[in-house]
């Protein structure tokens, strides 16, 4: 029998056989995601906050910084609904939009990381026309391409999410909602909804990948022209943060694939791990890594919490 697709819910799942411990669980999530807002939320008003800041590589941090915080608020009432409250049950359309935004969001990072790989390319193998390149205008365009790109390809799967009967069991297998769990419920034809994604993740997330390595790779031939050593590694140094952020993130989500794709004989609590792992751990690191990498961002948090007697000093 047909599930009405107005009326009926979808069952959120937490971590299978482990409801017990399901208190416990949700200490270190709770500190992380505590952690993801105030890192990220730190960020974004120091680039607010901070005329030194107000560069385009900062702005391209702070889309970074907001897309995290995103993904961060879009998972976590669900996720700690589930664990705290048992709370699973989720309405058609709240599932479908919360699968939206995390998948639209997963786009946009790649792009802003793309986009962020284009400014050091710009600031390294054409320093004299940075400025004149990367304006004010360059880089709002370039944020709202980024977005539009990402909300504009997702949208097809999601919209005929809605136009899908559902007949099979309507219990999900995370504590969040994404496009693949729920297809899996449809009882239609779903050979657009299986074969659209793989286009996009191709289209989108490899193309990202490829042109950041190529940008790379110039980077690279341009920084071994410079005759100081010194310069050389100024110059390499500007990009450590930015690699980092593309090694977390790709890691992670080549991760997550391989065992979605080859780990079919590891427990399903393997998977849903690495799930959470896959959505918490970029926004966390994404933060500690620019403080740790980037000394702008360092004097700036101590202009921020030190005493306004120190701040002077600082200046």
């Amino acid at each position: 029998m047909w599930l009405n697709n107005k009326t009926s819910l979808f069952l959120l799942s937490g971590f299978p056989d482990l409801e017990k411990a399901y208190h416990w669980i949700s200490i270190p999530l709770l500190v992380a995601y505590i952690s993801i807002i105030l890192g990220n939320t730190t960020l974004l008003f120091l680039i607010r906050d901070d005329q030194n800041l107000h560069e385009p590589m900062y702005y391209f941090l702070a889309m970074l910084a907001a897309t995290d915080l995103g993904v961060t608020l879009t998972t976590m009432p669900t996720v700690l609904g589930v664990l705290w409250l048992n709370h699973r049950e989720i309405g058609h359309a709240a599932c479908f939009s919360q699968a939206y935004f995390i998948h639209t969001l997963s786009i946009v990072e790649s792009g802003v990381l793309l986009a962020m790989a284009y400014d050091r390319f710009i600031a390294i193998c054409k320093p004299l026309r940075y400025t004149s390149i990367l304006t004010d205008t360059k880089v709002v365009q370039i944020g709202v391409g980024v977005l539009t790109r990402a909300g504009l390809s997702i949208m097809p799967i999601i919209i005929r999410l809605h136009w899908f009967p559902y007949c099979r069991s309507h219990v999900l297998s995370h504590a969040f909602c994404l496009h693949q769990d729920v297809i899996k419920l449809a009882c239609a034809d779903i050979t657009f909804n299986r074969l659209y994604p793989v286009v996009v993740v191709f289209a989108m997330g490899l193309l990202d990948f490829f042109i950041i390595l190529f940008s790379y790779i110039l980077i690279l031939r341009t920084v071994m022209g410079i005759a100081s050593r010194v310069e050389r590694a100024k110059a390499l140094n500007t990009c450590v943060s930015h690699i980092c952020c593309i090694l977390v993130f790709y890691i992670t989500v080549v991760g997550l694939t391989f065992i979605h794709r080859f780990g079919k004989n590891i427990p399903h609590v393997v998977h849903i791990t690495m799930s959470y792992m896959c959505f918490l751990f970029p926004p966390f690191m994404n933060p500690v890594i620019y403080s740790i990498k980037t000394k702008q961002i360092q004097m700036s948090m101590l202009r921020l919490f030190s005493l306004p007697s120190s701040r002077a000093s600082l200046k």
